[in-house]
């Protein structure tokens, strides 16, 4: 029988994964393989008869899932990208199985106890300070997970574990059924730009429909609502959108949600919390709700108060439409475009000509070698799909990652932008250069157009790739983005901050057709309109982190749609604003538990973002090298090394206020 590819040597450039060999029919066998070879290996280190060592115990569990760490890294980021029906059904196999293999690592009280000998004579052992960093982190994991327990309080934690890993991929392929069955004829074209008009017969083409259609990818829908003058249009596409996952289909998330918050709060009490918040909290920078509910509510009232201000500026022209009655959420984002051309004399389908996908791509690599040195040069390499691509990444003819870019929307790809990692970097074991990908939802255009926001967005994901490209350890464990919660979306948040730098834009943002650099005119009035409309988007975002943190933060909600209401009605949530994420749809929450009682973390980060940018400000210049080589050394290339405060401190030499965040936002 031919050898799985997934499980052979693979001699692709830079060992990337051989794309054009691996079928769908081969992730199963090697999944079995590799979970086969990761419990022999962890059984061989659990019984070695030998007195634990950090390199016969921490070391070797570093390496015990190698094979495993392979194949998992080319199928999920896959799943995420580009599924399939297989890969769908394989993913809701897998739920139980990898929940039930990480259950019997934590419950293995033979190898827990190699661990927590080696932790209790830590200052003995001469470790570096990575080491005993790295053994501090996998002793917390352990605990953290139940390693403690028995009998029957260790078997329900198991359960209940497996059980969420069932309930986070269902929610997840519930989602991604709903945006992709989705779509709207438009018999209407009124008020769109050409590049929605574009984006639209895009879209109806890629559904084998003639003409125009409006779909729930946000690059397109979000244009939409801001350009189409058809108000019934408008709410129709708006209410389909705002509706994801609580249609009373099949592929409703609501029983599913409840379902997840009851076994959280029971995960959190079986292993002595008073809440899942106070359990998720603990290990991130701001420790405890409290101080989460602090931040998040002094950013609340004024933006609440900007946004009731706004709201009667947009009421009073949709009243001059001739349209009676209250300001609607579909309403919000087209008066609000129509207020910006106004005021700031800013149209999105005369700054889109100046922001196409293959410009940006360029600014975010210049902007990245020309503040650490790095070259990217395009790979001819067999991807997982056409749209993708690859580029090395090197520093001084050194080799360092392999970045690789999938940028448009299509149906096989769950909605918005991130950043994951096929292969970690790590020097344990022999280096091993990681291999990158931004994942996006871009409309498709010829030539793609990006708004500022999508740029921004681009940027945003870069900064992650970053994390991952600079980083510098011998660890796998703490490579990386493997950081705090809370910290990780500063490299990110941080890095779209080069965007809005003028020789950032008159050096990339030029007319697809002419070439022409951005009139100053037009680029001073898109950064004057920095804040515009920030209220709303801030509105947006915390009324979301607030119902997430409170659905954590005590007795798990019966309905969380009625307890969503009672939040949002206690914090006086404007009318014509709805939460960013509502809860059946609320994937960051919901898909797995990475950002439960955690969206907070992008504003934790966003204090910190924009205190580190201003450490380039006070230089005098964006590009300073000595603030940069801080920067790539005591964050980027630090990855979990340390605490996240200590590292920040190391870069800035204290912590911020949430001071320079309001003012950012234009709400001071």
């Amino acid at each position: 029988m031919p050898m799985n590819p997934l499980l052979s040597e693979w001699t692709a450039p830079f060992g990337l994964p051989p794309f054009d060999a691996i079928r769908d029919a081969d992730f199963a066998p090697a999944f079995d393989a590799a979970l086969a070879e990761a419990r022999a290996n962890i059984t061989r280190i659990a019984d070695d008869p030998s007195p634990p060592s950090f390199a016969n115990t921490i070391e070797a569990l570093e390496l015990a899932e190698e094979a495993l760490n392979r194949v998992a890294g080319v199928f999920y980021p896959l799943s995420g990208a580009d599924s399939t029906d297989a890969r769908e059904a394989l993913q809701r196999d897998l739920a139980p199985k990898m929940s039930a293999f990480s259950s019997e690592i934590i419950n293995n009280r033979t190898l827990f106890a190699r661990i927590d000998v080696l932790w209790q004579a830590r200052d003995q052992l001469g470790l570096t300070e990575e080491e005993t960093r790295v053994l501090d982190l996998y002793h917390r994991m352990f605990v953290r997970a139940g390693a403690r327990l028995a009998g029957p309080d260790a078997a329900r934690l198991t359960e209940v574990k497996a059980r969420l890993a069932v309930l986070g991929t269902q929610f997840s392929q519930n989602l991604l059924s709903e945006e992709r069955d989705w779509y709207h004829d438009l018999d209407d074209l009124s008020g769109l730009p050409d590049f929605v008009v574009e984006a639209a017969r895009a879209a109806a083409q890629e559904r084998g429909r003639e003409g125009h259609v409006v779909t729930l990818n946000r690059s397109l829908i979000v244009p939409f609502l801001q350009f189409s003058d058809n108000r019934d249009l408008r709410r129709i596409a708006y209410e389909a959108w705002t509706a994801r996952g609580a249609n009373g289909n099949a592929a409703d998330n609501r029983a599913i949600a409840a379902e997840i918050l009851t076994l959280r709060e029971e995960r959190a009490r079986l292993l002595g919390y008073d809440s899942f918040a106070a359990y998720k909290l603990e290990p991130e920078m701001a420790r405890t709700p409290e101080t989460v509910r602090d931040l998040l509510m002094q950013v609340w009232a004024p933006a609440r108060r900007k946004a009731a201000e706004d709201a009667e500026v947009l009421t009073r022209m949709l009243h001059e439409d001739g349209i009676g009655g209250d300001l609607e959420p579909w309403d919000w984002r087209y008066y609000s475009e129509r207020r910006r051309k106004a005021e700031h004399d800013l149209d999105e389908a005369a700054i889109k000509p100046f922001f196409s996908l293959d410009a940006m791509i360029r600014a975010a690599f210049d902007v990245a070698h020309r503040l650490f040195g790095l070259e990217f040069r395009p790979l001819d390499v067999p991807l997982y799909h056409p749209d993708a691509r690859a580029w090395e990444v090197t520093r001084n003819g050194q080799h360092l990652a392999v970045f690789v870019g999938d940028y448009f929307a299509r149906g096989s790809k769950r909605s918005g932008a991130w950043c994951t990692a096929m292969r970690v970097q790590r020097r344990l074991g022999g280096a091993q250069a990681p291999i990158v990908m931004n994942v996006c939802n871009f409309a498709k255009g010829d030539p793609a157009l990006l708004s500022y926001d999508d740029a921004r967005t681009l940027f945003h994901e870069f900064g992650h790739a970053l994390h991952q490209m600079l980083s510098n350890v011998s660890y796998a464990f703490i490579s990386g983005t493997s950081v705090a919660r809370d910290f990780v979306e500063l490299p990110s948040q941080l890095y779209e901050h080069w965007l809005e730098v003028p020789e950032v834009l008159a050096t990339h943002a030029r007319h697809v057709r002419t070439g022409a650099p951005m009139p100053q005119d037009l680029m001073d009035r898109l950064l004057a309109a920095g804040t515009y409309d920030q209220a709303f988007a801030t509105v947006e975002y915390v009324s979301s982190a607030l119902v997430d943190l409170e659905f954590h933060s005590g007795a798990a909600p019966a309905d969380p749609m009625a307890r969503q209401a009672e939040i949002l009605a206690d914090l006086g949530m404007p009318r014509a604003i709805r939460m960013r994420h509502a809860t059946p749809h609320f994937s960051h929450v919901f898909s797995g538990d990475g950002y439960s009682s955690g969206y907070y973390s992008y504003m934790w980060s966003e204090v910190m973002d924009a205190d580190a940018f201003a450490a380039f400000l006070e230089t005098g210049d964006a590009f300073d090298p000595e603030t940069a080589r801080k920067l790539e050394e005591h964050i980027l290339s630090a990855g979990g090394s340390a605490d996240a405060e200590s590292l920040y401190v190391a870069f800035r030499g204290r912590m911020p206020g949430v001071e320079a965040l309001l003012q950012g936002r234009g709400l001071a």
